[in-house]
Formats: structure tokens, sequence, C-alpha cells
């Protein structure tokens, strides 16, 4: 009886090599595109905080922006100031929101930008 000898299986260590950087410089990338996504989060939530606040007491737009701002002192935001802040009454709500870009150098002159619109619902 003749038996075949089994072809080996495996990842070889060009392979390995290959992954690694693949893997490597995703989570570059994934290290410098999460903080705009995280300052994005505290962003909504600020506005959602100061815009229940601001309908359930009378308030004006100074007020409005002022709390923002010591919100936004206190969370380290600086992609937006309070001035940025649109502010609208609907139906007897107030609606606060922001349109705003975050530009995140990747490598050399390559960069990637992003739109972010936060609202209070």
């Amino acid at each position: 009886m003749h038996v075949l000898p089994r072809k080996q299986q495996g990842l070889s260590l060009s392979g390995l090599l290959v992954w690694s950087v693949i893997l490597v410089m995703v989570a570059i990338y994934g290290f410098k595109i999460a903080p705009a996504y995280f300052e994005y989060s505290t962003i909504k939530k600020n506005l959602v905080a100061v815009g229940k606040e601001a309908n359930t007491q009378q308030t004006n737009v100074n007020q409005i922006r002022t709390s923002f701002a010591k919100r936004a002192q206190v969370d380290n935001i600086t992609s937006i100031s309070s001035q940025d802040i649109k502010i609208q009454k609907e139906a007897n709500r107030i609606l606060l929101s922001v349109d705003y870009t975050v530009k995140i150098p990747l490598a050399a002159n390559v960069s990637l930008t992003i739109d972010f619109n936060a609202q209070s619902e």
C-alpha cells in the first residue's frame, strides 16, 4: 500500500508578518480616529443634558451657552465652542444642535475628514 504524504498546513512566517503589519496599521489608525468619536459622544451627552436643563427651567440663550461652556471645559471638548451651538425652540421645547468637522492626519499629507452632527433629542 502506497501512502501519499500530506501537504503541511499552517501559517508561514511571511504570512504572519503580512497579517501582523495589517493588524498594526488598523490599530494605529483606530487609535487616531477613536478620540474624535469619543468627543462626539461627549458633545452629544452634554447637548442632551443642557437641553433637558433648559426645558425644565426658564433660561435664555446666554444661560444655555454658558451652561454648555462650563460642561465643555470640564469634559475637555475642543472641537466646538458654545458659540457654535444652534438653539431652536419647537413646540415648547428647546432643541440644541451643532455641525462640525474634524480633520485627522493619518500619514504624511494624507488626512481623514469626518463631519459630525450632534443634536439634543
